[in-house]
């Protein structure tokens, strides 16, 4: 969850790419020094993190390497899911089985491989892999981790206006023009993020109707 706190900004900080670096900040606010280095590296990625959860997407992490993201299936009539990284850029494999002890079958998708079976679709618009025939839709099977998709995500680098936005928030906690911190606990960038903690990251209005084009509604 959100709290408030005391300064100096605090936020768990994921193990993955930062949205600017320092020195593309520095470049964007004419820093020429060093006085502001040791600063900037704890502010830039506490705030890549900060705007990956609210917007409950990696946004550049997943372009290029791929993601293995599993699925509990909890009723019989499921057809469609939705992957938690967005924009959905392809699909390497989806996987299924019956059961937890099943082991999993790797699906063909649109007859990929000449012998005429249907048995996915992807939908890069709305992130969506649905499970089908030749004939039509089918159900996924029922049960925990039955679904097993390995594919890439996001963007191949920060988006303008976002970056844009991550200027500012630097600029915004360099100065310290917020007077109480922020702290978010146990968000890891995995999309695994409520919606409550998402909407409570406290970010200027401005920079949250930036965000707001990114953030992923499920």
């Amino acid at each position: 969850m959100a709290m408030e706190g005391s300064n100096p900004l605090q936020l768990l900080r994921g193990i993955m790419a930062n949205l600017v670096t320092t020195r593309e900040y520095k470049d964007f606010a004419g820093l020429t020094g060093v006085s502001e280095d040791a600063k900037l590296n704890v502010i830039i990625p506490s705030i890549s993190q900060a705007v990956k959860s609210y917007c409950g997407t990696s946004i550049i992490d997943f372009y290029s390497t791929n993601k293995v993201e599993f699925f509990d299936i909890k009723d019989n009539e499921t057809f469609q899911i939705m992957v938690d990284e967005s924009p959905l850029v392809s699909v390497s494999e989806v996987q299924e089985r019956e059961g937890q002890s099943g082991t999993y079958t790797t699906l063909i998708s649109e007859d990929s491989d000449g012998s005429g079976k249907y048995e996915y679709v992807i939908d890069t618009e709305r992130d969506l892999i649905t499970r089908t025939t030749a004939l039509g839709d089918k159900f996924f099977p029922k049960g925990r981790k039955a679904v097993k998709v390995t594919y890439r995500a996001g963007y191949a680098s920060t988006p303008a206006d976002l970056k844009l936005a991550c200027f500012d928030l630097v600029k915004y906690y360099l100065k310290d023009e917020r007077k109480s911190a922020m702290t978010i606990q146990g968000a890891q960038v995995r999309n695994e993020v409520s919606t409550s903690l998402r909407d409570n990251i406290d970010f200027p209005d401005h920079i949250k109707r930036i965000l707001d084009f990114y953030k992923v509604y499920k």
